[in-house]
């Protein structure tokens, strides 16, 4: 059995990468494994501390900008590259002693290698590779050819790392991506072979439920009994689509499908009357936000609207926990009490949001973004779709899709509201193709050839 460092930017939040990693966590653990995290940030995990991989650093986002972006904190190539290789043996020495400290003798690169946003640790985790000899798995969820703000390699020592660094080839290391479009991105820009590892999710343990700890959720965030949540869990960052959700709470806003749920009543035999209110709930975080501003103008989308939206990442982590005597909720408590998830992504690697939804047995919305279309789709979930086509953007630079993809998913929304026969088909349709195919069983049959005993 294998002592398994895994090590990425952050852990223990409610981004993709750090929820997968909690899985891969679990199933390498229970096939006999040890695995130890490594990561900038720690938040409710227990790991390795090295601050340094941290991805919101100002040297780090400096370096980022600087070969992703354009070469303007530096005064040429050569300044750039001194910075970057100075950052690179300062985490390179402590990875190597976070290696020696546990042991370590099989290293998970996490994005490390791919999406690349702290650019010397892509360097840094190579050296330790290959100077203590230790196999390797790159797990690529993003690429950075991939990054929503576009990509120019800016000098020559950029041009240069991403070809030896992002990601290594060599005996030493294999690569796991996400999806089928990623595979073949993969071969044809660096040559390299990768197997297409899915997200998955944990379907066999117990249902989300109200309890003691979070049945004063609604209440908290200032909903009633008789108000719909319709939950956008993602984070808050461009490519995540939120302002499709904003349009579709807008469309069933509207006194016609507010009045077919007047005369039906929502599945749950809850009353909806002439107060009740239909909200769109974000629990994400906007951290990540690389433009800077997308927070703000999807406030405006709101405010034009018109709906009632609550920006509630304050009270969720990825754990229950109480901060200054306050409940701060786990991600999983917010899913508890919605009546419907919206995930309308234009761009993923996957979508754990979406098997998150299908967990909790609740109805999904989607805009059917590329890795969907391509590897998702044709397991034959039951979605209420979006549609895949964008129409341009507003004056916000905002996503618009056609007015008549918002109005079909709306009334389709409505069906799944009111129809209790409708919902539970719904449901129990995602709910079994979860289980078969994107189930921690599913990446326990993945792992044992990736990672061997």
């Amino acid at each position: 059995m294998k002592r398994i460092g895994i090590v990425h930017y952050q852990v223990g939040r409610t981004d993709g990468v750090s929820l997968e990693i909690e899985k891969w966590k679990q199933v390498l653990e229970n096939r006999g494994h040890e695995v130890y995290l490594c990561a900038g940030d720690l938040s409710t995990a227990e790991g390795t501390l090295i601050e340094e991989l941290y991805h919101h650093r100002p040297e780090v986002e400096r370096l980022y900008r600087n070969t992703f972006e354009a070469l303007t904190d530096y005064g040429d190539d050569g300044a750039y590259r001194a910075d970057l290789y100075r950052v690179a043996e300062v985490l390179q020495r402590r990875i190597c002693q976070f290696v020696e400290a546990k042991g370590i003798d099989f290293l998970i690169a996490e994005n490390v290698w791919s999406v690349a946003i702290n650019p010397a640790a892509s360097i840094a985790l190579t050296r330790v590779m290959r100077e203590r000899k230790i196999p390797a798995l790159g797990h690529h969820h993003d690429f950075y050819w991939e990054r929503e703000t576009g990509v120019a390699l800016t000098c020559a020592s950029a041009l240069e790392m991403a070809e030896k660094y992002m990601p290594p080839r060599g005996p030493d290391v294999a690569h796991t991506v996400i999806n089928s479009i990623a595979r073949q991105e993969l071969a044809e820009r660096k040559g390299i072979d990768a197997t297409i590892v899915p997200n998955v999710f944990d379907f066999e343990s117990p249902a989300w439920s109200v309890d003691e700890f979070n049945a004063d959720f609604r209440e908290r965030i200032g909903l009633r009994d008789k108000d719909v949540m319709i939950l956008q869990a993602t984070r808050i960052t461009p490519r995540k689509g939120i302002e499709l959700a904003v349009d579709l709470v807008q469309a069933l806003n509207t006194p016609s499908r507010k009045g077919r749920l007047k005369r039906m009543g929502l599945y749950d035999a809850r009353p909806f009357d002439d107060d009740s209110r239909i909200v769109l709930v974000l629990a994400g975080y906007a951290r990540d936000d690389l433009t800077g501003n997308y927070l703000d103008r999807l406030k405006v989308r709101v405010e034009r609207a018109g709906i009632e939206a609550l920006f509630i990442e304050d009270l969720v982590e990825a754990r229950r926990q109480l901060r200054g005597g306050d409940k701060i909720y786990s991600l999983w408590d917010t899913y508890v009490f919605a009546d419907l998830v919206t995930f309308p992504s234009l761009e993923e690697g996957w979508g754990n949001q979406f098997l998150e939804g299908a967990r909790a047995r609740q109805p999904v919305v989607v805009f059917e973004y590329p890795v969907f279309r391509a590897d998702i789709k044709g397991s034959g979930f039951k979605v209420i779709s979006l549609g895949g086509e964008l129409q341009g953007r507003d004056d916000l630079g905002l996503a618009r899709v056609p007015q008549e993809a918002i109005e079909t998913a709306a009334d389709h929304a409505v069906d799944m509201l009111a129809d209790p026969a409708l919902r539970q088909e719904a449901v129990q349709t995602n709910s079994e193709i979860g289980r078969r195919h994107y189930s921690l069983a599913a990446l326990d049959r993945y792992l044992a050839d990736l990672v061997p005993d």
